[in-house]
Formats: C-alpha cells, sequence, structure tokens
C-alpha cells in the first residue's frame, strides 16, 4: 500500500526534465522568431499558455490506469472521427469556424485558438489500433498466416477511415504520420515478413510509381485521383528549388540559407539575418540552426535522441501488451515528426505541414503530444503499482 502513496518514486522525472527542456528551447526560439518583424502578437506568453494546458493534460491522462484506456479505446476513437467529420460541414467562410488555411480545412477556428482534430486523432488512432492488436492477439493464441492477414485486414479497416477524411482535407503530413504508426504497430504486432516484406515494399513501388507519376503524369493524377497542383509543386520545388525560386522553391532556399548561414557556431540568440516566413511554427528548426549554428542544432537533435531513447526503455520495460503497443505507437509518431520537420528544412524530404515536437509553436500539436505522453506517463505510473502489489492487495 505504502507504493500507491510514495508518488516520486513512480512519476517519471527523466520524461518530466526533458519536456522541461523543450519548453525552454521552444520558448528562446520562438522569442528570437519574432524579431523579424512579421507577427502582430507575442507568441512566448501564448506558447507557455499551451505549454501548461499541455501539463494539465498530461496530469489528468497519467492518473488513469491502462486498462482504464484500453476500455475507452474505441470511444475515443470514434470521438476524433466525429470531430473530423464535423469539421467537413463548418462553414468556409472567412472568419466561419471552418476556413481553410493555405488550401485545407483543417482547423476549428475558436476564440482561443486554432484547434486542428487530426493531432487528438492520432493518439486516438494509437489508442484503438493497440487495442484491436491485443484483442486479436487473445482471441487467435496459435498464430498462422491466416491470422495474420485477419490482422493486416482489420488495421486496414482502422486506418482508412481517418486518412480518407485527412486525405479530403487535404493534410497530406498527417496521412504521412497515420502511415508510420500503422507501419511501426503492424511490425511490433508481430505479424509475419512472409506479409510484411512484400506490402512494405509493395507501398514503396507504390510511392515511387506516384513520383514518376507526379512528375511525368500531372494530368492523369488530376483527373483521376483528386491531386491538386500546389501538391505537385511540392515535389518539383523539393527537387529544384532554385528553379522555382520566385515560387514554390523560396521557402525551402530560405531555409537552407537560413541554417547554413549558421555555420558551427551559430549567430548567437537574436541575431539572425536570413527572414524566413512562418518560422515560429513548422520552420522553427531554421531559427536553432541559424542561432545556435551545427553544434546547437546537433544538440536539439540529440535531446529528441534522448527522448526516443527513453520511451523505447519504457516501452521494453512494460509487461502488458496494450501497453506497449500504446508507446510504440507514439514512438513512431514522435519520431517522424521530427525526422519530417528536420529533413524537410534541409531538403531531405519534401515540405509538408509537420510541426517539430514541443517547440514549434502550436496549441494543437502541444496537447496533441501531451495527451500522447500523458500517456506514456500513465503507463510508468501504474507500471510501478503492479510491479509491487499483488493482486489481493488490488482486490
Amino acid at each position: 500500500m505504502e507504493n500507491k502513496r510514495n508518488f516520486a518514486n513512480r512519476f517519471d522525472w527523466t520524461l518530466a526534465f526533458i519536456l522541461i527542456t523543450f519548453l525552454v528551447i521552444s520558448l528562446l526560439a520562438i522569442a528570437s522568431a519574432q524579431t523579424s518583424g512579421q507577427y502582430g502578437i507575442n507568441y512566448v506568453p501564448k506558447q507557455l499558455q499551451w505549454y501548461v494546458i499541455g501539463a494539465v493534460i498530461i496530469g489528468i491522462v497519467m492518473f488513469f490506469e491502462p486498462d482504464q484506456y484500453k476500455k475507452m479505446a474505441w470511444y475515443m476513437y470514434g470521438a476524433g472521427i466525429a470531430l473530423l467529420v464535423l469539421l467537413i460541414f463548418m462553414p468556409e467562410g472567412e472568419g466561419q469556424i471552418g476556413a481553410p488555411v493555405n488550401g485545407a480545412k483543417s482547423w476549428f477556428h475558436t476564440p482561443m485558438g486554432n484547434i486542428q482534430p487530426s493531432e487528438f486523432m492520432k493518439t486516438f488512432y494509437i489508442l484503438a489500433l493497440a487495442r484491436l492488436i491485443s484483442k486479436h492477439h487473445e482471441v487467435y493464441s496459435l498464430k498462422s498466416l491466416k491470422t495474420d492477414f485477419i490482422l493486416l485486414a482489420k488495421i486496414g479497416v482502422a486506418l482508412i477511415i481517418p486518412l480518407g477524411i485527412i486525405m479530403k482535407q487535404p493534410d497530406l503530413g498527417s496521412a504521412l504520420v497515420f502511415f508510420a504508426i500503422t507501419a511501426a504497430l503492424v511490425i511490433v504486432a508481430g505479424i509475419t515478413w512472409k506479409i510484411i516484406l512484400p506490402t512494405f515494399v509493395g507501398g514503396a513501388a507504390i510511392g515511387g510509381i506516384l513520383l514518376w507519376m507526379a512528375l511525368y503524369m500531372q494530368d492523369f493524377l488530376e483527373k483521376t485521383f483528386g491531386f491538386k497542383t500546389y501538391q505537385f509543386a511540392r515535389i518539383y520545388s523539393w527537387l529544384d528549388p532554385y528553379s522555382y525560386s520566385s515560387s514554390d522553391g523560396y521557402h525551402l532556399i530560405t531555409s537552407l540559407n537560413a541554417i547554413g548561414s549558421g555555420e558551427i557556431f551559430g549567430k548567437g540568440f537574436r541575431g539572425r539575418e536570413v527572414y524566413v516566413a512562418e518560422n515560429h511554427t513548422d520552420f522553427i528548426f531554421t531559427v536553432i540552426g541559424e542561432e545556435w549554428g551545427f553544434i546547437g542544432a546537433s544538440i536539439v537533435i540529440c535531446i529528441f535522441f534522448l527522448l526516443i531513447y527513453h520511451l523505447t526503455k519504457t516501452t521494453l520495460l512494460l509487461k502488458d501488451p496494450f501497453s506497449t503497443y500504446v508507446c510504440a505507437g507514439i514512438i513512431a509518431m514522435i519520431t517522424f515528426h521530427v525526422f519530417e520537420n528536420i529533413g524537410m528544412t534541409i531538403q531531405l524530404l519534401p515540405i509538408t505541414g509537420i510541426p517539430l515536437p514541443f517547440i514549434s509553436y502550436g496549441g494543437s500539436s502541444l496537447m496533441g503530444n501531451a495527451l500522447a505522453i500523458g500517456l506514456v506517463f500513465s503507463m510508468r505510473f501504474h507500471y510501478r503499482t503492479y510491479m509491487f502489489t499483488t493482486h489481493d492487495e488490488d482486490d
């Protein structure tokens, strides 16, 4: 019974320290991003506000046990789908709650701020997949090719619903995150490589074909699959930004110039010289690269590696399959966000609307990530209870 009262031993202090480090980095980077004069308001206190709300979310989420999330998983998934569907029917006029931003209808515009339901749906989807996979293994204790195909089909159905709505918005960045989560959980679910390998190779082949078609068969993709002209422009400007320097390639060029000009040690806090549009959100890494240089940017990347390493250690510590799948999905989500966001600023990957977790300004991103990290806190917090108590004590 004593361990139930010993909060200090059950709380994940390492994870909390990492998050506080990200808070400091985020506030410094956003404060510096605003010196370019492109913003009419101070985003630093607003980001601190979102962090406080995120901390409250973590605190609430942490005190519910994993078994309770397992029971609520499909209800949360359904609530997320309902929000995505509701967004479709919101009025789109200027100043309306469902007004599109940069051609994408992905946000509820509220007096408190813009809320993007797909950020929360990512975590709801992870919970649903974790419940689906763990339940499947309970029903089919003996694995076979047939049971693995059944599991893969179930996962496909769970994916296609939110994916179809998100692509309709359109929000390619979030769609890619859903693919990354699914791929990770398919692997850790124990599905045989006789199925996984052909599936992944087939997916890579389809991606390669679509890239080739984007370069040489644009009209066909527009008419058949509904691709938009700006989506093709992102690919062209990614492969050859300097040929589109006055249009779609401009953002990438300024990003490369900003990061490159930081060289080894950077220009110092608020010492930026290269203008990068909206550098407090998706392109926050350009501020870090220019002001803190290669050394500072590498330190930030190392902190993300430390976060992923710590989450992986927590995942390996857990014994409950549901909790393990949840943590694995969260690791995949955060890892993909970091890889894609940093990769797009240095031309490693195409530009998508994906923020840098815990550092980019944004309420939806912070609250969505807080929800996910809160689940990890919960798994670790209640794991210690199960570890030191007997079933009789719990009863």
